[in-house]
């Protein structure tokens, strides 16, 4: 038998294998440990937080398979809220005399960022151009939302009550959050040059969590029944549902529109991670190997590439996930319809190639075939 023939069989053979063994499993399942992920950034690095009481928590940095402690401005609280794609970290943290300053976390070092004019200074986002947004606080307590970028503070005010508060920041500036509209109801914002009231679908209470570069912002909206996810875009409001139950919350949302947040499932027995995609809501619980062991209850974070960060069970443990995509079926079919045909092409028009030529063309074959077996496991 030649070389040739040999060649198209195994990729024959590697294409049966793979597809089947891959079409029902989208996401591999990474435990990063016993903390509360917060945020992904566009190289994999994922920030959280670890807390053992409502008076303590300790901000880290999962990067490369370590676990890394931020430190603290010298009090016992720090927590970690939003990182950009560059590895600049932000959040706020307790003084030794018990103040909460917003800091910026940079190459290993931590800055004290202050109070931004305020009794008490809290940063939630930064983008990639090292703006940040976050909240500061009146002599009365109230809190108000701002806009950092180079050395100017911008207040953006609120939607007509005392409070706002941000929560996303996209690589234009455009902020999203929730502020008073009355004494005791909020509405979600969108902040780009001035506040915007995004709507409620006809409730009484909505957040907005997150915002992409193309300006479509998530978050949840309070349906006088229930809480639902929601998805803002083109000045339109759309309920996303839920898994089949009563509640839903959208927590991130990347570049490629797709959403994550977790979901009721039928019954309202539990709360599963989902990720919506398109004009669809899919339990990520259905989208791992069911034998993993995992149970996916929420999720805050996506990035471009797909990656996801969440929390769930691992059997008994209640851990931090990474849930990383794996190559779609269609894709590897594709690849081996692409060689078989270069194969082909070099077979008939090469017949008289040589002998170099064709240990080249096998050893790219050799190549490939490796590549497979690798991204199918078998």
């Amino acid at each position: 038998m030649s070389k040739y023939l040999k060649s198209i069989i195994i990729l024959s053979l590697l294409l049966l294998a793979v597809v089947p063994a891959k079409a029902a499993i989208s996401y591999t399942v990474t435990d990063l440990g016993n903390f509360a992920p917060r945020a992904i950034n566009a190289k994999g690095d994922v920030i959280g937080n670890i807390s053992n009481d409502a008076y303590s928590s300790i901000a880290v940095l999962y990067s490369n398979g370590t676990l890394t402690e931020l430190g603290t401005l010298g009090g016992s609280y720090t927590y970690a809220a939003g990182i950009n794609d560059i590895g600049q970290i932000v959040g706020y943290s307790n003084t030794s005399s018990g103040e909460s300053h917003a800091f910026l976390y940079n190459n290993g070092e931590m800055t004290d960022l202050g109070t931004f004019g305020g009794m008490y200074g809290y940063a939630y986002g930064i983008n990639n151009s090292g703006q940040i947004t976050g909240g500061f606080t009146t002599d009365g307590l109230v809190q108000h939302a701002f806009l950092y970028s180079g050395s100017t503070i911008i207040d953006l005010g609120t939607l007509g009550g005392k409070h706002s508060t941000p929560h996303g920041i996209n690589n234009s500036g455009q902020v999203v959050g929730e502020s008073h509209y009355t004494k005791f109801y909020s509405h979600a914002f969108l902040y780009s040059s001035s506040m915007t009231d995004i709507d409620t679908l006809g409730g009484i209470f909505s957040a907005a969590n997150s915002i992409n570069d193309s300006g479509q912002a998530v978050g949840v909206v309070f349906t006088i029944t229930a809480l639902h996810a929601f998805l803002y875009t083109d000045s339109t409001m759309y309920d996303l549902g839920t898994l089949g139950g009563t509640n839903s919350f959208a927590c991130g949302i990347n570049n490629s529109g797709q959403i994550v947040g977790e979901a009721s499932i039928t019954g309202d027995a539990a709360s599963h991670a989902f990720l919506y995609s398109g004009s669809t809501m899919f339990d990520l619980n259905t989208l791992i190997d069911p034998l993993s062991g995992w149970i996916l209850e929420s999720v805050m974070d996506i990035n471009d590439a797909g990656l996801i960060v969440g929390k769930g069970y691992n059997g008994s443990q209640y851990h931090a996930f990474l849930l990383t995509p794996v190559p779609e079926p269609s894709t590897v079919c594709l690849l081996c319809l692409d060689l078989i045909g270069f194969l082909t092409y070099k077979r008939h028009s090469q017949k008289r190639a040589s002998k170099t030529t064709q240990k080249h063309i096998q050893s790219v074959t050799d190549q490939f075939s490796q590549s497979l077996i690798t991204i199918s496991g078998v």
